[in-house]
């Protein structure tokens, strides 16, 4: 029998997943639905327009991004109400962690629309499972502060924390955060750098914090850093 959740329901919010960097990591689900949807919401519609193509299709596209969304979440949320069906996406990844999302979500769910999760690539969770440092529980923290005195706040704010911590951040900051990292909770915390999740010069840099700060100083800084910092005292 032909699977009924590939077909889109009127009046529904679709969190659609997409890849971040490898292509053949998008579902067979998220493939159909971005296929047959009416609107398809997204970050960059140059980003969605690119991806909709190399799937062959054609669909309206809604533009929906940090600059924006206070004033199209509700605009979102009436056409749902209309009977759209709608796919939410992001330039890469899923929806709504760092990146827009949980405005239009909010909105549905206040209105009682139905909002259905499409899982699948995921940065956060491709660099925990992947980098050997524990699991059992860990706090998401999105992007690091841009300024220097409120990454070392949170590194401080944090020293404690009994579950890993997990963390975006630029190419453009990621040395200088590790510099402080070390400063702050010591050369000897172990941590794990992942850049270029699923692409062709995906890096992973486990260790102590000091000795991945030197390896980091080795390699071509490029693309967005996930950061992962295990709890004090815990050695690979």
């Amino acid at each position: 029998m032909e699977n009924a959740s590939l077909r889109p329901l009127p009046g529904h919010l679709y969190v659609v997943a997409t890849p971040i960097g490898n292509l053949a990591d998008l579902t067979e689900r998220a493939k159909a639905l971005l296929a047959t949807v009416d609107l398809v919401a997204c970050e960059d519609t140059r980003t969605t327009g690119t991806l909709l193509t190399r799937l062959g299709v054609r669909r309206e596209l809604f533009s929906y991004h940090e600059h924006n969304e206070r004033e199209a979440a509700p605009e979102l949320a009436r056409r749902i109400a209309a009977g759209a069906s709608v796919a939410l996406v992001t330039d890469a990844g899923t929806p709504g962690l760092s990146d827009p999302g949980f405005r239009v979500v909010r909105a549905c769910r206040q209105a009682g629309l139905p909002v259905v999760p499409v899982p699948g690539p995921n940065a956060l969770l491709a660099a925990l499972s992947a980098s050997g440092l524990p699991s059992n529980g860990f706090l998401f923290l999105g992007f690091l502060p841009p300024k220097s005195a409120a990454r070392i706040a949170c590194f401080e704010r944090h020293r404690e924390f009994e579950y890993t911590l997990a963390l975006f951040e630029s190419c453009h900051r990621i040395g200088k955060a590790v510099d402080e990292l070390v400063t702050v909770l010591g050369a000897e915390r172990v941590i794990a750098v992942a850049k270029e999740l699923t692409k062709v010069h995906e890096t992973f840099l486990v260790g102590p914090a000091g000795a991945v700060r030197y390896r980091l100083a080795k390699i071509r800084l490029k693309g967005e850093f996930v950061l992962l910092i295990a709890p004090a005292g815990f050695a690979l």
